[in-house]
Formats: C-alpha cells, sequence, structure tokens
C-alpha cells in the first residue's frame, strides 16, 4: 500500500486534489484466493473510527435513488458492516463470522459457472 495523490478529471471532485491509498495486488506473490479487498477496506474503515471516533465515516446523502438509507448501506446490502465498523467491542473475528456463511455459500453456488 502507499499514499496516492490524483485530480479527477470528471464527477463530483472534478479538478480538486485528493489523496487515497494505492493497494497494489500484483507480482508472483498474489493470489486472489487469499487477498480480500472487501475485508481490507473493512479494516481500513475500522482502523479510521478507531483512531478518530468522531469521524463522520458515514455520509448520509441519497445514493442510487434510496433516500431511507446510508450510501453504505445501500453498497453494502445491509447495516451490518456499518454496525460493526461502530461496535467499539467488535473485532475482526466478528467479522468473518458476519460474512464467511454467505461467501461459502456464495462459493458453493457459483462453482458450476466458473471457466477457470
Amino acid at each position: 500500500m502507499r499514499e496516492i495523490w490524483f485530480e479527477p478529471t470528471f464527477h463530483k471532485h472534478v479538478k480538486q486534489l485528493c489523496s487515497g491509498v494505492f493497494i497494489h495486488a500484483e507480482g508472483p506473490f498474489y493470489d486472489h484466493t487469499y487477498f480480500k479487498p472487501w475485508r481490507l477496506q473493512a479494516l481500513g474503515f475500522k482502523a479510521i473510527r478507531n483512531l478518530y471516533p468522531d469521524y463522520e465515516l458515514w455520509r448520509d446523502f441519497p445514493y442510487e435513488y434510496e433516500f431511507g438509507k446510508l450510501a453504505i448501506d445501500v453498497i453494502n446490502g445491509s447495516t451490518l458492516l456499518r454496525e460493526w465498523v461502530d461496535d467499539i467491542n467488535a473485532t475482526p473475528d466478528d467479522l468473518d463470522s458476519l460474512t464467511l456463511p454467505d461467501e461459502r455459500s456464495w462459493d458453493e453456488q457459483s462453482q458450476a459457472f466458473l471457466r477457470y
């Protein structure tokens, strides 16, 4: 991972200097069965919450024509991620207990459709 700076050429942050993190998921060490980008982002959210408890992590604005839900809940399909991040006592193992059953089910259901 490394810090990056960029200036979007379109959308809501056009012509504004923005910062982010570049995740290098490449090279001979990379194994897509072990790298879990969603988990990495979830742990990033958790770290922000732990370091800056009062930071407004969840933006409250209409997203994808949903007016009664937070954008993060729409993106993730439920409130589970947000609730895990905001629970000061929740651990990474707790995140796994929320997500692994669905991930295993998806793996089983999609296996017949994989080509490689």
